[in-house]
This record gives C-alpha cells, structure tokens and sequence, in this order.
C-alpha cells in the first residue's frame, strides 16, 4: 500500500505555493507570482505539476470588468497534506470519550488538552503584554500544526488567525470543540476573544480579535485574572471566565 504523502513532500517553491494557498486560495497564478518574484508562466508550471499530482485544482472567478480569470485552490488531497491529527484514531476515540462520559467528557477532554499545551508557557504568558502573549500563543499552537499567526493594533486589540486545523474530523463531529477553544483562548490570553472567520463555516482560517480587559489596558497581567477572592473575601468582577454568554 502506498503511504500517504506529507507537505514535507514538496520541497522548495511548490511547498511554498501549497502553503500560500492553505492561507488564501483561491489565488491566481499572477497572484503566486507576484508572491514569489516570478513569472507568471514559469509559476504556472509549478502549478501544472501540483495539479497533475492531484492536490491543486483550478477554476475561474469573475474578478471585476473583463473576462474570469483562472484560480488555484487546494484539492481534499491536498488539504490532507496539512497536520490532521490522525484523523481516524482521534475521532474513534472521541467516539469512546462519549460512549462513557457524554459530549460533556469530549469537550473537557480538549480543555485538558490545551491546558496542558500552555502549561510550561503559563509564567512566560502570564509577564507579557497582549500582543506578546498572543504571538507565544500562536507559536505552541503551530507547533501542534494550526499553522497559526498573531498580529497586533495600535488601539490595543491583538488577532490570531488559524490558517489549519488540526482537529477539524473532530470539530465537524463535535462543534462544542469550537466554544471550548475561544474560552480556552481567552483564559490564556486575558482578553475577550471573538472569532471573525471559521473554518468549519467554509473560511480559510479561523480569525480571531483579542481584545483586552480592564480600561483599554493591552499589558494586563493573565495571573490577574487566575486569582481566587480570600475566603470571605468579596467576590471579583465579571472576566472572560464567568462572564455570560
């Protein structure tokens, strides 16, 4: 049987266009070019032969006055090359997980997950501004393959785009995952996190905007917002963690 093939496959200027178009298809081939300083022909035979191996496809899109142009996006085959978690024994096991402890068992299973992914950041995480936390954050998450990216704002908000994900047969099984990872980024970065884009929705990426907590202030400590009140001591305001839905 043969093996399944890996991004780590393609070498060079093909791996490359594979990953540009995991971030942003559909794109051109002028719109690869101009990515890559080349010719928009000699990109075209990169493409030819990405989709002679069956993990890109073109179509046409109209794009303003003038005739459709042809666009390049990645094929199943080719959304498969990116991390996918081992798809069939992580949903089998979920499968279990609910069997004996219900979708309630599933979600926490993925929160202990995450927690545990920061776990050895958690102090790093806790001294950095927003904009700082958020791109350490993106970093544990890349490594786990969400291919993630942070970015800052001059008003103080911080974003954090997912361009895969690594869990999506599990996601597209149980969507509470979604919920129970916008809470778990907010726990860790200390901002309210709304989410702009959705993979499972058909987006390239899952988007998010983190905005922070406490009068516009971008360098609010996470620990602030871990303490728990003394005993009998008056309970805290509203965070991202008790706050209503």
């Amino acid at each position: 049987m043969t093996a399944p093939r890996t991004l780590s496959g393609y070498r060079g200027i093909r791996g490359e266009i594979l990953v540009a178009l995991k971030k942003a298809q559909p794109l051109t081939a002028r719109d690869l070019a101009d990515r890559f300083d080349l010719t928009a022909n000699a990109l075209r035979r990169h493409l030819d032969q990405l989709e002679a191996d069956g993990v890109v496809q073109h179509g046409t899109e109209a794009r303003g006055v003038g005739a459709p142009v042809y666009t390049y996006a990645l094929t199943p085959d080719g959304e498969a090359l990116f991390p996918s978690a081992y798809v069939a024994a992580l949903v089998e096991a979920l499968e279990t997980v609910r069997q004996h402890a219900g979708t309630a068992g599933v979600i926490d299973m993925f929160k202990r997950r995450w927690t545990s992914l920061a776990k050895d950041a958690r102090p790093e995480l806790e001294r950095l501004p927003l904009h700082e936390r958020t791109a350490l954050l993106a970093s544990l998450l890349s490594e786990q393959g969400y291919m993630a990216e942070a970015g800052a704002h001059a008003d103080g908000h911080a974003t954090l785009t997912e361009h895969n994900c690594a869990i999506k047969a599990a996601a597209e099984r149980y969507p509470e995952i979604c919920d129970a990872e916008t809470e778990f980024l907010e726990l860790m970065l200390g901002g309210r996190v709304e989410r702009q884009a959705h993979i499972l929705k058909g987006c390239n990426a899952c988007e998010y905007t983190i905005t922070p907590i406490g009068a516009g202030d971008a360098s609010l400590p996470l620990v602030t917002l871990q303490k728990k009140p003394a005993a009998g001591a008056a309970a805290p305001s509203r965070t991202t963690q008790d706050r209503p839905a």
